[in-house]
């Protein structure tokens, strides 16, 4: 099945850059292009793509508005933030717009066609790095969890059942733990020995009983229940 994308940058050697790059891959097309976030959000109307590849800086409405409204628009909406700068504001700003990644425009090639395969097929896209700038980021907070002004997302606070995972089972507690350690849907099928499909399955639920909307809230779950914290090195520990 191929993978039907939007581009959305203001640059055009970059758009060049990526339709060159994108169109080697048989299983993903360009079904469209957009130079500013009002043309991204109208080309998402028009055209309902599987994945968005959206850059943050651009004229008028920037990449992380334009994101905001695709996904407050489509809950089904997928979006790959593209960047020049890896800075924390960015990251946060994106995650709470809704979305599924985030790259810079210094990866590997190889890299953008991985997150836009990876976020197609329901999965987030949260490097570790940035899932541990997120979980010390929540560290810093006086009040724990998302009713106390966290913004990543639109669902309701963390409350105490939360914090006690009630009602999740052993296996749904060792998914969330390593997607608090940022790891993806197949890396986590590789270290339990399950399938990808099983995983996801686990990832569902977990969805539906905590209450979570996307992966960056289930990682501030997973801190908050002490699942995973960060170290005094800066790194994340289980």
């Amino acid at each position: 099945m191929t993978i039907r994308v939007v581009l959305a940058d203001d640059q055009p050697l970059v758009l060049s850059a990526l339709r060159l790059l994108i169109n080697v891959a048989g299983d993903i097309e360009i079904v469209g292009e957009a130079g500013t976030g009002t043309q991204a959000v109208r080309l998402a109307r028009e055209l309902s793509p599987d994945v968005m590849v959206m850059d943050i800086r651009m004229p008028g409405m920037d990449g992380i508005e334009a994101t905001g409204m695709i996904t407050s628009e489509s809950a089904a909406a997928r979006v790959v933030m593209l960047t020049t700068f890896d800075d924390d504001d960015n990251v946060y700003r994106s995650l709470r717009a809704g979305a599924s990644g985030f790259l810079v425009k210094d990866m590997a090639l190889d890299d953008l066609l991985t997150a836009i395969r990876v976020v197609a097929a329901g999965d987030a896209l949260i490097a570790p790095s940035v899932t541990r700038r997120l979980i010390e980021e929540f560290a810093r907070r006086p009040e724990p969890g998302l009713a106390s002004g966290s913004g990543l997302g639109p669902g309701p606070g963390l409350g105490p059942e939360r914090s006690a995972l009630a009602g999740v089972t052993e296996r749904e507690r060792e998914v969330l733990t390593m997607i608090g350690r940022g790891k993806s849907n197949g890396d986590i099928a590789a270290d339990l020995f399950i399938s990808a499909a099983t995983v996801k399955t686990h990832v569902a639920r977990l969805f539906a009983k905590l209450g979570a909307h996307d992966r960056a809230q289930l990682v501030i779950i997973a801190y908050e229940a002490g699942l995973v914290v960060p170290s005094s090195a800066g790194e994340l520990e289980a």
